[in-house]
């Protein structure tokens, strides 16, 4: 088990993404804290997967100073931080209105700062055992390219992007690795919506739209599951990693290396 006897905390644990990342790094003997708004999240479903959870709105300081006294109480030390919480919402700069474009930075890339913030410290604690900690953001493939209608959603994963690579400098000479994941198309609720919705996604088509548009415009022929965003994630988290940090880790199928467009 290559996680064996670290911490770690896990914020949008109970969405698509973050439920497998929780459950991969309990696969690798780690103990999991599991943050988010509600125990069901976005699944509206929830069972007892040996994590702990930890209510944590990421837009509200309190909360995430909350959520790492918790863990600075119980073991003293933070070894892996994951940044999984994110919202998207599917509007041009015209149609986005200021309350939801701040609302976008707020959960995307403050709630970013802030978990980062407070879980430092505890990393540099953990640091000090001569294994490096990890702390992992999420970006996306958005915030180097663009789809239609995400303005304010690729704002946000541009921010994280640069937060990665300036908190990479600053901490890692106290033993503190940063990276980010950027997925493309991830089977999740999050890209079920957009694709129903009445955005840049399907116009309101439905999956079996999305599954003939991902084979026809994807070089692998499909699209991403969350098990394996959790398996890069895994591997940032662990200590054979040890010597990879400031990249912005890009998971797309190779969607991004071509220059054709998805035609929905």
């Amino acid at each position: 088990m290559t996680l064996n006897g670290k911490i770690a905390l896990v914020t949008g644990a109970r969405g698509g993404i973050g439920r497998a990342i929780v459950a991969r790094f309990l696969k690798e003997g780690a103990t999991v804290y599991a943050a988010d708004l509600t125990p069901e999240g976005s699944l509206d479903k929830h069972y007892d997967d040996g994590s702990h959870f930890v209510k944590l709105d990421v837009t509200q300081e309190a909360d995430a100073i909350a959520a790492m006294d918790h863990v600075r109480r119980a073991h003293g030390k933070l070894d892996i931080l994951v940044n999984a919480a994110g919202i998207e919402i599917e509007k041009t700069v015209e149609e986005t209105t200021l309350e939801e474009w701040n609302q976008s930075f707020a959960v995307n890339s403050t709630g970013t700062f802030l978990t980062s913030k407070y879980a430092i410290p505890l990393m540099r604690e953990a640091a000090k055992s001569g294994s490096s900690a990890s702390l992992i953001n999420f970006g996306s493939y958005d915030g180097f390219i663009a789809d239609p209608g995400l303005a304010a959603y690729c704002a946000t994963k541009g921010a994280v992007h640069a937060l990665t690579r300036a908190m990479a400098c600053d901490h890692g000479p106290e033993g503190i690795r940063v990276n980010a994941i950027c997925p493309g198309y991830i089977d999740t609720p999050m890209l079920q919506s957009f694709f129903e919705g009445d955005g840049s996604g399907g116009g309101g088509g439905n999956i079996e739209t999305l599954q003939k548009a991902v084979r026809d415009v994807h070089p692998m022929r499909t699209y991403g599951t969350p098990t394996d965003i959790a398996n890069l994630v895994n591997w940032l988290a662990g200590d054979e990693a040890r010597y990879a940090s400031g990249q912005l880790w890009v998971l797309d199928g190779g969607l991004s290396a071509q220059v054709q467009q998805m035609k929905l």
